[in-house]
C-alpha cells in the first residue's frame, strides 16, 4: 500500500515511510483512502481496546505486522491509569468520552503514547541509522504529551515550539520542566498558526542527510492521526455492550475542534465502517471550522483569540487538507490551488457541490467563553461532572443540535 501527498499523486511513501517523514516534500500531508479499508462492525465489537488498536493500525499500517503492533501497543497504553484507556461515563443526556486518563491528563496522550515506537518502528523496517528530530508546534495538550512521549528515546530528540502566553499556565510548566536528554521547548513570540507556519517552513526547506531527519509529532503525521480513530469504535463498542443502542444504530460525536485532526480520526472511522451518522465540528471563539462549513469559504483573516480552552486557539486548521481530498474524490490539483491561495492572500472558496457532499457528514458550531462557563456551571450544578473547557465547548454545540439530532 501507498500513501501519496494530498497536493501531488506523484509524491508517495510507504506507510513506514510516511510515518518517519510526517509531512511530505511538497508539503502536501499524506494519505490513503480509508474506504478502501474495511473494518467489521461485528468483529470489532468483540475485541477490547488493545485489540481495536491492532485491527486499526494494521489496516491503515500494513508495514507494521501485528506482532510488532502487540508489544508497542501493551507498551503505550500501559501508561493509563485505567484498563478502559478511554472510558464512557453517561452524563445527563450525553455519553462523555474520557481522553485524560494518560501520563499528561491530554487527550492527545492517546496517540503519543504510541507514536514514538510507531517512529522506532519504522527507522527499523526502512534501516535507517540517521537521527529522527521531531519538530512539533503546540496549542497546549500536543507539546507535553510530544515530551513524554519521546523522553530518551533512542536516535530521537524533540523541539517543541508553542506560543507565549498562548497556552494555559499549567502546559507550559508541564512542558518547560519535562525532564530528558533529548528534549527541548522554544516559546514563539505569536499564536499556535505563527508556530505552525514555522515549523512547516522547516519542513520545507531542510533536507534530509544520512546523520538527521526530521519528522514532526502533529497530526499532520498519519502515524498521530491514525491512533486516534480507536477510541471511536471503543466509545461505539461501549454503547453497544452496554445496551443503549443496537450495533447497527448510527451515532453522533460532538468534537472541540481545532486543527481538525481529532474529527478528521472520526471520519476515517465512519470510511472504515464506524456506524457514525453526524460529526459535530465545536469551535470556540476562534470559529473559522464554523464559517467554512457553513459557507465554503476559509478566511484565517480574522481576529485571534486567546480562550480558556487554548488547544483550539488555531486559525489554520492543518487537517482539513486531508478532508478536502477525500470528499472531492482525490483532487489533489485542486487541493494544492487552494492551500497556496490560503497562503497567498489568506482564503479561498470551495464550490457548491464539493461543500454540500461535507455538510451531509459534518455539523457545526461555535462557544464563547462566557458559553463555556456557563456550560461548566450548569453540567456541574445538574450533574456532579466538572467538564473542562474544551469539553464544555463541545458540549454546547451538541446542545445547538438536539432537537435536529435526538
Amino acid at each position: 500500500m501507498q500513501y501519496n501527498s494530498t497536493r501531488n499523486h506523484k509524491q508517495t511513501a510507504s506507510p513506514a515511510e510516511a510515518v518517519l517523514r510526517g509531512i511530505a516534500p511538497d508539503g502536501g500531508l499524506y494519505l490513503c483512502d480509508p474506504a478502501a479499508l474495511p473494518l467489521d462492525p461485528a468483529e470489532m465489537l468483540q475485541k477490547d481496546f488493545a485489540g481495536m488498536a491492532e485491527a486499526v493500525l494494521v489496516r491503515l499500517l500494513p508495514d507494521y505486522t501485528p506482532e510488532m503492533l502487540r508489544p508497542m501497543i501493551a507498551a503505550a497504553y500501559g501508561k493509563f491509569d485505567t484498563a478502559d484507556i478511554t472510558p464512557l461515563v453517561m452524563v445527563g443526556d450525553y455519553h462523555v468520552l474520557e481522553l485524560f486518563h494518560g501520563p499528561t491528563c491530554a487527550f492527545k496522550d492517546v496517540a503519543l503514547s504510541l507514536l514514538p515506537y510507531l517512529i522506532t518502528g519504522a527507522k527499523q523496517l526502512l534501516n535507517d541509522k540517521a537521527k529522527t528530530v521531531i519538530l512539533t508546534a503546540t496549542s497546549g495538550d500536543t507539546g507535553k504529551a510530544a515530551l513524554e512521549g519521546f523522553c530518551d528515546v533512542t536516535s530521537t530528540s524533540i523541539v517543541v515550539f508553542y506560543p507565549k502566553d498562548g497556552v494555559s499556565k499549567i502546559q507550559e510548566r508541564q512542558m518547560v520542566t519535562q525532564r530528558g536528554k533529548n528534549v527541548s521547548v522554544a516559546a514563539v513570540r505569536g499564536n499556535f498558526d505563527d508556530a505552525q507556519t514555522g515549523v512547516k517552513h522547516i519542513f520545507a526547506e531542510v533536507k534530509p542527510t544520512e546523520k538527521a531527519e526530521l519528522s514532526s509529532a502533529n497530526s499532520i503525521n498519519i502515524g498521530r492521526l491514525a491512533p486516534q480513530i480507536i477510541y471511536y469504535w471503543y466509545a461505539w463498542a461501549t454503547l453497544c455492550r452496554t445496551g443503549k443502542i443496537n450495533p447497527t444504530e448510527p451515532v453522533n460525536f460532538s468534537v472541540p475542534t481545532g486543527n481538525f485532526g481529532d474529527i478528521l480520526a472520526g471520519y476515517f472511522a465512519k470510511c472504515m465502517g464506524l456506524p457514525v451518522d453526524k460529526l459535530l465540528c465545536a469551535s470556540n471563539a476562534n470559529n473559522v471550522l464554523t464559517e467554512f462549513l457553513t459557507t465554503g469559504r476559509y478566511d484565517r483573516r480574522r481576529p485571534f483569540y486567546k480562550t480558556s480552552s487554548p488547544s483550539m486557539d488555531i486559525l489554520v486548521s492543518s487537517n482539513l487538507e486531508r478532508l478536502l481530498y477525500l470528499a472531492s474524490g482525490g483532487d489533489a490539483k485542486m487541493v494544492a490551488e487552494k492551500m497556496q491561495e490560503l497562503d497567498g492572500q489568506g482564503w479561498y472558496q470551495i464550490g457548491d457541490t464539493l461543500l454540500k457532499k461535507i455538510q451531509k457528514v459534518f455539523l457545526c458550531g461555535c462557544c464563547d467563553d462566557t458559553m463555556t462557563s456557563e456550560t461548566i456551571k450548569t453540567v456541574w450544578e445538574r450533574d456532579k461532572y466538572l467538564l473542562d473547557p474544551h469539553t464544555a465547548v463541545a458540549w454546547a454545540v451538541a446542545e445547538q443540535h438536539k432537537a435536529v439530532l435526538c
